[in-house]
């Protein structure tokens, strides 16, 4: 992420300021609300397993081009049958993290559990997959450079000309009157658009974004199937309380939580066997309880007659086993599914105890979400090697369906010991303002930005670099907007935001056939323009949702 100066602003859903004393009274209604309705997390300052903060969020929604969500949503189940064809492809995954298992022992420990497992062939085939795509606008772009937008410009006048001619000449002799007024019209409004824009990119100010870049693909713990949904509630809360109601219909719909645990219902359902149970995979302490908790109660509540337990992998290793059929067992209990939402970082594998106990499981006939080909296939190398040229031809057989993906990836360089991973070590050193460095991991705080990255490649060997890949820095168009958080500033001040766009989908089959595929809901964070990092749960973002917009360049409303 990077601002500066000339970074464009996307229009506000309201107009803003709000006068203070209103602020002040929605703010402590919204806070209240927040709690009451499960947007809320433990502190990690003062823990207690019997106390909740609101979790930050963001008071009125932020603004999205409505054709950029559409456009992510409808693309969500090609990235599904993606990263699904990728999980089970052995070649790929086992030559794509050659080198990085060599330096990076948590990659290899998981990938010592995946050749374990193919060595003795998979007892579960069937692999669940909740994933999470995130993504960011991005104004940077080359069409968006004075010169492109002089020929567009001039495009676009020559266009309203051709479009006059053609009216023309397909009316009817008593419409021609109508016709060439109807030109005129329409040439005029052609031509203003193109010299607004012009006047536009002469003032400094450029259009907000072009299109939006993928950040990262989620396979394993993708979170905020509940928040994603409840931070709509507050703001739609908000909005009503504002006098705003009659914007609500801009803010799409949100099932996520609904669609991400119908995804492990199905799975349980293929799983067949009434008395088993779901398992949730967590951590020593969960912060993130409420959205964790949530999708535990909508199973519960929306079906009754599955059980669903959670248990930390040390817990696993204590009292898990396999029975005759290679089922596991959690004492006399069965488990059909196994929702990881712990296991994507070292520090939840303090032993050898917890190593054994994610073997056991992938070993069993549970579904696993994620199954550890497709924990595999989230790792940044993997999404490295994907956006090289003609890598997804491999994967997706549509022309069209590789093109609109291949548009989504932004730079993504090999830091690997040779000439292609050499270069792009140089081209860090040389423009380290234009990247960020990524290791192979998940949960955040975890990336170098910009200036540090220097001092971070010096430090590693040549071996040691290929556990890291390189990223063009996205460029976001800003939101304003009020940040509450808890403990903060009553009333909040008006602060420069950036947002990242998730987009939740399901997947569901086997290396032959995929039996159910959908997209499921999304979830909005936003962090302050000025921080790299954006994770809510790790204290460094705060809940949105998208207010969707039509123009990025429309007066807000009162």
């Amino acid at each position: 992420m990077s601002s500066d100066a000339n970074t464009p602003v996307l229009r506000n859903c309201i107009r803003l300021p709000l006068p203070e004393e209103e602020l002040l009274e929605v703010t402590a209604k919204a806070k209240d609300y927040a709690i009451m309705h499960g947007a809320a997390m433990r502190s990690k300052t003062a823990f207690s397993p019997d106390s909740l903060n609101f979790a930050p969020f963001v008071l009125v929604p932020s603004s999205f081009p409505r054709k950029e969500f559409e456009k992510a949503v409808a693309l969500q189940p090609i990235i599904n049958r993606l990263m699904h064809n990728v999980a089970h492809d052995e070649e790929f995954i086992t030559t794509t993290l050659a080198e990085t298992i060599k330096v990076d022992e948590f990659t290899a420990g998981l990938f010592n559990i995946y050749r374990k497992v193919l060595a003795h062939g998979f007892t579960q085939k069937i692999s669940l997959g909740m994933l999470r795509s995130d993504l960011m606008l991005e104004s940077g772009c080359p069409e968006l450079s004075p010169r492109a937008l002089r020929t567009t410009a001039g495009e676009d006048a020559a266009a309203a000309v051709r479009q006059g001619a053609g009216t023309a000449a397909a009316a009817g002799t008593g419409s021609q009157e109508e016709a060439k007024e109807e030109r005129k019209e329409h040439r005029e409004s052609q031509l203003s658009r193109a010299t607004r824009e012009r006047e536009r990119r002469a003032t400094g100010i450029r259009s907000a974004y072009c299109c939006w870049k993928q950040v990262e693909i989620n396979t394993i713990a993708s979170g905020f199937g509940h928040l994603g949904p409840a931070s709509k509630t507050i703001q739609r809360f908000v909005l009503s309380e504002l006098g705003h109601a009659d914007k609500l219909h801009n803010m799409p719909n949100n099932n996520a939580l609904a669609g991400l645990c119908d995804g492990m219902v199905k799975a349980w359902d293929i799983y067949a066997k009434p008395k088993a149970v779901i398992l949730f995979i967590i951590e020593d302490v969960s912060y993130n309880i409420c959205d964790q908790r949530f999708h535990e109660f909508y199973i519960r509540e929306t079906y009754p007659h599955i059980k669903v337990l959670r248990r930390t992998l040390t817990e696993v290793h204590r009292e898990g086993k396999l029975g005759q059929a290679k089922e596991l067992l959690l004492g006399t209990q069965e488990v059909a599914v196994i929702y990881f939402r712990a296991g994507y970082e070292p520090g939840h594998y303090h032993s050898q105890a917890e190593w054994d106990a994610r073997y056991l499981m992938e070993t069993s006939l549970a579904i696993k979400c994620p199954s550890i080909h497709y924990h595999l296939a989230g790792t940044k190398k993997v999404q490295q090697a994907l956006a090289q040229p003609a890598v997804l031809e491999r994967f997706i057989n549509d022309p069209e369906e590789i093109k609109a993906v291949g548009k989504i990836f932004t730079g993504l360089y090999s830091l690997d010991d040779n000439e292609a991973g050499n270069a792009s070590y140089e081209m860090a050193l040389r423009t380290p303002e234009r990247f960020v460095l990524k290791p192979q991991r998940e949960g955040g705080g975890n990336n170098v930005y910009g200036v540090d990255i220097p001092d971070a490649l010096k430090r590693m060997s040549r071996v040691e670099r290929s556990a890291w890949i390189l990223m063009d820095l996205i460029h976001p168009p800003l939101t304003k907007g009020y940040m509450v958080r808890p403990g903060g500033d009553m009333p909040p001040q008006i602060v420069d935001m950036v947002s990242e766009l998730g987009i939740f989908g399901v997947v569901i089959g086997d290396a032959e056939h995929i039996v159910h595929n959908y997209q499921a809901g999304h979830m909005l964070r936003t962090k302050l323009s000025t921080a790299n990092e954006g994770g809510v749960a790790a204290g460094l973002g705060a809940l949105d949702s998208p207010y969707l917009i039509d123009s990025d360049d429309d007066d807000e409303q009162n």
